[in-house]
């Protein structure tokens, strides 16, 4: 469409291509609201807002709370565990329209074939799916991982699309000790993703000074005031494994805030999205909680829009891109319709012949067989236990526990791209089994095999079943799988429905709750223990990682 017939439509001159007739807008520049139509064009961007717009077609939106639609700051489509397109179809019905994605877990795999399945896949999408290039593949030189991505890597994909910011930076040492491959790739882009829990002071200072513009580990109040007092958007992280809007909701008591203030999700999975939403659904709690809705609304579209430099959503009004969420109650934030794009999210469909093949990440678990005797470990009471903590990424660095303490149990990861064969072992507190084992081949950021259990018969059943399914979590008992959930994809994804997924996700999280396990999200708590970017005590495929001193333990 040229602008011509743009303004035409603006004026009223001609029909829009679609018209919202008789919605309530919620405006998030002074927190007013209107009695207005909203004319869409053909190309997805609203031309008008005001009475007596006609279009080629129209929707009643009469009773429907118009506001813009969410951004989800950060997020890994991967940790989703759908494809895709099949994440759209799931999240739009929650009202996001616009998602940042970090490749970095299929990267860490399959090195940058991902950077080209998720850039053809955002294409294909109707929402806005921002693709981030990886800047740690691998996080860290403590873990094995399938592949590489080196500053030459990363300048190629940033001539291709020179849009393209660098995603979430976690190798905050490297940026401490000025590491020469560090320094490249931070040189390289203007717009760096940022990663850095707990950091603080001066080291928090070199860090912003080094280009990061926001960062989603704040777990802590008083972290992330410092963070945005040295200039950083914090984005408030309500995931499946991590959840720290309870703990940061007192920023959004203070409506002066919201401009540095946004929402994210990091990983999130359809059980958990089934059973209690995604931004919706923080945006719900903040209003609960008795924040203005002009603040929760601001920091679920307008003011993550404006840090991130998507100037063309964020607000009803003309210019803007037609991401549109009807709320039916806006103070529950009920969700009735979406528009995605200028496009109602229900007729959203692809056209299967641009939607990239899968089939290059099949078969990407080749780990060794393994048995009960890989198992039989000891514990050395010179080395601390890794101490879970339910709903955090953090953990506990635990040095004197006693020989008989309870629920201390194995361990391992196993390297699963067939590059050495390395078996870390330790032991770790807080899963609670009583009996069997669980195993997962998501394991943050390397994803090899990670598997914890009450004895060795077990532990080895659950790595053969994901041998033999190329991935997934699964869980066992008495020598044999009682739930699985296949991710057949780069041992990533699952090439399911969402509903389907969810299904598979109840069935698995109510048996390891037999095995005795009372975690919210045991699988994701197993799943970032092999994390060596997150302190204070990790486990990878090379052994025990001190986060606090960021070495390996031996």
């Amino acid at each position: 469409m040229n602008l011509s017939e743009r303004i035409r439509m603006a004026l009223g001159e001609v029909p829009a291509a679609l018209v919202l007739k008789n919605a309530r807008v919620f405006h998030l520049t002074d927190g007013s609201f209107e009695t207005a139509d909203i004319a869409i064009d053909d190309e997805g961007v609203i031309v008008g807002v005001g009475i007596g717009y006609e279009g080629r077609r129209t929707i009643n939106a009469q009773g429907l709370t118009a506001v813009p639609g969410f951004i989800d700051t950060h997020t890994h489509l991967e940790s989703s565990l759908m494809l895709p397109w099949e994440y759209e179809r799931c999240v739009t019905r929650y009202g996001v329209t616009t998602a940042i994605c970090d490749p970095h877990e299929l990267a860490n795999v399959v090195g940058t074939a991902a950077f080209d399945f998720f850039f053809a896949a955002a294409k294909a999408l109707t929402m806005d799916l921002q693709v981030r290039l990886s800047s740690c593949v691998p996080a860290t030189p403590l873990e094995t991982s399938g592949a590489e991505i080196t500053v030459a890597d990363l300048r190629a994909y940033k001539r291709k699309y020179a849009a393209a910011a660098l995603g979430e930076y976690m190798n905050v040492p490297g940026v401490l000790t000025r590491e020469p491959q560090t320094m490249a790739k931070l040189a390289t882009f203007d717009f760096i993703d940022g990663h850095a829990p707990l950091l603080d002071g001066r080291n928090l200072n070199a860090y912003i000074a080094a280009g990061v513009r926001n960062c989603h580990e704040s777990s802590l109040l008083e972290e992330a005031r410092e963070k945005m007092r040295r200039g950083m958007q914090v984005f408030i992280r309500e995931g499946s494994a991590a959840r720290n809007l309870n703990a940061l909701m007192p920023l959004l008591a203070n409506a002066e805030n919201a401009p540095f203030l946004a929402f994210c999700t990091d990983d999130r999975n359809p059980l958990d999205m089934e059973e209690g939403g995604h931004i919706d659904r923080m945006v719900a709690r903040c209003l609960a909680a008795g924040i203005p809705p002009l603040v929760a609304y601001r920091v679920a579209s307008w003011s993550p829009a404006n840090g991130i430099g998507l100037h063309d959503r964020g607000l009803i009004a003309p210019g803007r891109r037609a991401d549109i969420a009807l709320l039916s109650d806006l103070t529950a934030c009920r969700v009735e319709r979406v528009i995605v794009h200028g496009i109602p999210a229900e007729e959203i469909h692809y056209d299967k012949a641009r939607l990239p093949d899968v089939g290059l990440f099949r078969h990407t678990v080749k780990c060794r067989a393994v048995t009960a005797d890989d198992f039989q470990m000891r514990r050395n009471p010179h080395l601390p236990v890794i101490g879970v903590i339910d709903g955090s990424l953090v953990t506990d660095r635990l040095d004197d526990l006693p020989p008989d303490a309870t629920d201390v149990l194995p361990i391992a990861v196993l390297e699963r791209h067939g590059r050495n064969g390395n078996i870390g072992q330790g032991f770790v507190r807080g899963f609670g089994l009583k009996r069997g084992a669980i195993a997962s081949s998501v394991g943050h950021d390397s994803h090899n095999l990670c598997v914890v259990g009450t004895n060795g018969n077990d532990m080895a059943a659950a790595i053969e079943a994901l041998r033999a399914t190329q991935g997934g979590f699964v869980a066992t008992c008495d020598g044999k799988a009682v739930a699985h959930v296949p991710l057949t994809v780069g041992g990533l994804f699952s090439e399911e429905p969402a509903e389907d997924i969810a299904k598979q996700l109840r069935t698995l999280r109510q048996a390891v709750r037999q095995l005795g396990c009372p975690l919210h999200e045991p699988f994701l708590a197993l799943a970032f223990l092999p994390l060596p970017v997150i302190p204070h005590l990790k486990i990878t495929d090379m052994g025990l990682v001190d986060l606090d001193n960021f070495q390996l333990l031996k």
